[in-house]
This record gives C-alpha cells, structure tokens and sequence, in this order.
C-alpha cells in the first residue's frame, strides 16, 4: 500500500433530497444549520447533477467515475440477500485506499444485497449500514419487492440488530467515530450515504417537534432532513475537535431529486407526495427534467478552496473521482476508463479552463443532453411512473430552468446538433452494454 499524503475526505450523499429542500439552497422552512454552514464555509453548486434520477445508478457513478450504463447498474437494484449489484471494478474506496487512505462506509450501500456484493469487497474497509435501498428507520428491515421482509442492518459483513435505534443518528455517530479514531494518524475517507429522507417517513419525536408548524407531508421530510443535519453537525464537530478541519474535503450532495411516490404517505395516502420540494424545477425522482437530476452540492476544504464562493460550472457525481484523485495526488489523474473529468482547478479558481462538453441522462427510456446553456430531453416523464409527457423537446436552461418553452423550432440547429449528441450517448451506451455482456460470457 502506498503512503497517502493527500487529504482527508468525507463525502456525505442524501437519499431523494431536492435542490429546494436546503436553506442554503433556497428553503425557509426547514431547520438546516450545519449544511447551511458548511455552504458558507465552502463552495455552493449551482448546477450540480446527479448522472441518473433514481438511487442505484446514481450511486454506482459516484463511486466509478462512469455513467451508469458503463459502471454496469442502470436501474433500482432490489433488496433480497440474492441480488446482484456492481460488476467487479476498481471504485473511489479502493483507489484511495491503494494510496494509503483507511475507508469507510457508514449509511446505504445499494448496489448489491447479494454477499459477494457487499462493500467491504470494493474497498471499504469498514462498513456499518445498510445493503438494499430503504430500510425501517427503527426496525431496519426492508419491506419491498415482492419477498419476504428482509432484516437489512450489517456492522462489516456481520449482520447485527439495534432495534429501535433512529438510524440517521447511528449513521452519524459511527461516522464520527470513525473520523475521530483515524484522524492525525492517517488519512481517511468516510463515506456518508444516509437514507434520509428517502421513505418511509420515519422521524423522532423532536425532530417532529421542531417543524410542527409544517403540513403533514413537508413535515415529515422536513424532521427527516433536520435529523440528518444534525448528523452531520455531529460529524463536522468531529473534524473540528480532532483538528481534521483544515486539510479535510467535506462534500455534500444528494442522490436524485424529491420522491413523488405514494408510498412516501404513512396514513394511507394513495396520493403523489408533496413533502420533498424541487424548488422550483420541472419534474421529481424517476425523471430526466431538472427536478429528477439536478440537486443541491456544497464543497468545502478550507486548506485550498475559498470560503462563501459560488460555481455555476456544470458539473456531475461522476467528476468526483478524478476531483477527488487529483486533489489526493496533487496532479490530475490519467484514468482512461473514467468517463468525469476533475472540477478540482475550476473550484479554485473560477476563470480556469473548462472542458466543453456534453453531459447526458437516461433512464428507463428517457434521454437527456445538456451543452451549454441548451438541453434536450425525449420521451421525458414528470416522475417515476409513466407516461412520458414530452416526446421531444429543446430548453434553454438559463432563460427557462423551469423547462416550460419548447424553443426547438427557433433554435433548430442547436436541436440537430443536440440530437446527434444524443444519438451518440444511446449508441455509446449500447456498446458498454456489449462489452459487459461479452465479457461475462
């Protein structure tokens, strides 16, 4: 193993948290200090993404560097203890910790219930949560999918049980822990997925308390987020007492935009839910409009990135391993098989060079491709469900981030010159489905 003299990092990632559900990204309604202060802290991101509007492939593309059709995982991955998940590869943990790094992992995994799937074999050496995509908050069995309900709660590759045990509070406690034991000794990289405030609405009671003036859907994710902040306030003490701080990458961001599932409701509800806002943009979970995939992203690292900045570059989940690597490293990385480019220089420093580059989406049938100020989106959904209920469209983001006026015939070859970028993507996408099909033959 070599010796690591990069950064410590702590890279914590919400579950269906909406770019309107932060205070720092525009929401007065939800108690949110220590995230509100970490953004002031650091760099806000005001045009970060999600590479996919669902859990699973988002996930795999954060910790790959790849688009989800070339990580291998391009739909929600169920929760029985026989479910396949990420194909073999190297991963962030384990790039890191051939450098030196000590890993772990401490929330959600969701890429793989089956054993041979677990995250201790893609580089974490530590591990305490969860394998499927949702669990009882309290109970930590996982109800869905047609099976059996499955207790889902594991300390490494032990299964261990912590009834009634609030598990966004256990998440940011053995966080801590974590931070607490290694730091000054070596250099780390805690990894956060917490749940929250993915379904079901499970919050305490003093959480509740806090936000009681709410209705009753904004309510519950508002308690879930305000528990969640508090877990992270517990981890960002953490670093301070150890005097971690300073020299520590703290990034914030969250899976996918808000649920709209019915199943979100505790009293019966057979309803679209109401209480995750996407401040503003078109679409939630499940779609390729801007509520799906664009989501709140805050980046502080007091040693080399300014204090109250702001970036409007586009960026994507997928970009965090080489950003990460290239700060480990202290020279970009050279990593042919990676499909994000490092943001570490433009971070820094506004008035870097930024690739001009497409960025693009799919799921479940829809496509999506951003250049520029200009996106277009076909066969796109509001929500996880169908029908799609725009065929093909071309937005101009900075006119028009709510996606409401079809410019395509105004702008037409700014649409052909985006449809061929996305005629690209579907062909680049089917030949990595080849690939990995040929390569398990």
């Amino acid at each position: 193993m070599a010796t690591a003299h990069g950064p410590n990092i702590v890279l914590m990632y919400a579950d269906d948290l909406g770019w309107g559900d932060l205070g720092c990204f525009g929401a007065d309604d939800i108690p949110t200090p220590h995230l509100d202060s970490l953004c002031r802290d650091g760099v806000k991101l005001s045009r970060w993404y999600s590479n996919s509007p669902v859990c699973s492939p988002s996930r795999a593309a954060l910790l790959t560097g790849k688009h989800p059709a070339h990580a291998g995982v391009e739909t929600i991955l169920g929760g029985s203890r026989r479910t396949p998940g990420l194909p073999p590869q190297p991963t962030l943990a384990s790039r890191l910790h051939e450098r030196g790094y000590r890993t772990g992992l401490f929330g959600k995994w969701h890429l793989g219930a089956a054993e041979e799937y677990a995250p201790t074999r893609y580089g974490f050496e530590e591990v305490f949560g969860f394998r499927a995509g949702c669990v009882d908050y309290y109970s930590h069995i996982f109800y869905w999918g047609g099976h059996d309900p499955v207790h889902d709660l594991w300390d490494g590759e032990q299964e261990v049980w912590r009834n009634g045990e609030y598990l966004t509070t256990a998440i940011g406690e053995r966080a801590s822990e974590f931070i607490t034991r290694h730091a000054g000794r070596d250099p780390f990289f805690c990894y956060v997925p917490f749940n929250a405030p993915h379904y079901p609405m499970h919050a305490p009671a003093e959480h509740m308390e806090r936000v009681a003036h709410l209705p009753p859907g904004r309510r519950g994710t508002a308690a879930m987020i305000a528990a969640m902040d508090d877990a992270v306030g517990e981890i960002l003490a953490a670093l301070d007492e150890a005097g971690a701080r300073e020299d520590t990458i703290v990034l914030f961001s969250s899976d996918n935009g808000p649920s709209r599932e019915s199943r979100n409701w505790l009293g019966g509800e057979e309803i679209s839910y109401d209480g995750g806002s996407a401040g503003g943009l078109r679409g939630a979970k499940g779609s390729v409009f801007e509520g799906g995939i664009r989501v709140p992203g805050i980046i502080s690292w007091p040693a080399q990135l300014p204090v109250g900045a702001e970036r409007d570059q586009v960026g994507l989940m997928m970009d965090v391993l080489p950003t990460l690597l290239h700060a480990a490293d202290g020279v970009a990385p050279d990593l042919a098989d990676v499909d994000g480019i490092s943001l570490l220089d433009v971070l820094r420093d506004p008035g870097a060079e930024m690739p001009d580059r497409a960025v693009a989406w799919a799921y479940d049938g829809q496509v999506a491709v951003r250049r520029g100020r200009f996106k277009l989106v076909a066969d796109a959904r509001e929500g996880m469900d169908p029908p799609a209920v725009v065929e093909r469209a071309l937005y101009d983001l900075e006119a028009d981030p709510g996606e409401q006026v079809d410019i395509s015939a105004r702008e037409a070859e700014v649409a052909r010159a985006l449809g061929e970028e996305l005629a690209g993507c579907r062909e680049q996408a089917a030949r990595w489905g080849t690939d990995r099909h040929a390569a398990h033959r």
